[in-house]
């Protein structure tokens, strides 16, 4: 009788679940405050736009990783939370759809007030050598409650 050992159970892991844990690695290192962590989301030639889809490109992961902490920087404690992923692949490549609610507490004088939203987060992934990262990144915000700008300093929230 042979014996096989534990690894022969476990499924590899899928192109799909790949994205998937790119596009959810995003809100812990979001909600960790552990920028570094971003490297393993985002290209580094990486287009976004948060708010809207008209909204101003950033562009590369260095300005991307600047324009979050830019508000996330002001805030206290934040949860992202994803759910309802449809995610497609083509090679090496993917889209990615997921829904978002966001949740920010106040920082300071601010620690009383909160910013909720609720958006569409829309990505096109490319695998590279290091995994699957986020090329192109569009947040769509349909819901907003609280105060932005007492919460975050200005900016777009995600």
């Amino acid at each position: 009788m042979t014996s096989s050992s534990d690894t022969d159970h476990i499924p590899a892991k899928s192109d799909r679940d790949a994205v998937a844990d790119t596009v959810n690695r995003y809100t812990y290192a979001l909600d960790d405050r552990d920028w570094a962590l971003l490297d393993e989301v985002f290209a580094p030639d990486a287009v976004v736009r948060y708010g809207a889809a008209e909204a101003p490109a950033v562009r590369g992961r260095a300005a991307t990783v600047a324009m979050i902490r830019s508000f996330l920087d002001r805030c206290g404690p934040s949860q992202h939370l994803l759910g309802n992923h449809i995610i497609e692949i083509d090679g090496d490549t993917a889209s990615s759809i997921c829904k978002a609610r966001v949740l920010h507490i106040g920082a300071g004088d601010n620690a009383n007030l909160t910013y909720e939203c609720v958006g569409v987060y829309r990505d096109r992934l490319s695998r590279s050598p290091q995994g699957w990262r986020i090329v192109e990144r569009t947040f769509v915000i349909d819901i907003e409650l609280g105060d932005r700008h007492a919460v975050l300093g200005g900016g777009s929230a995600g």
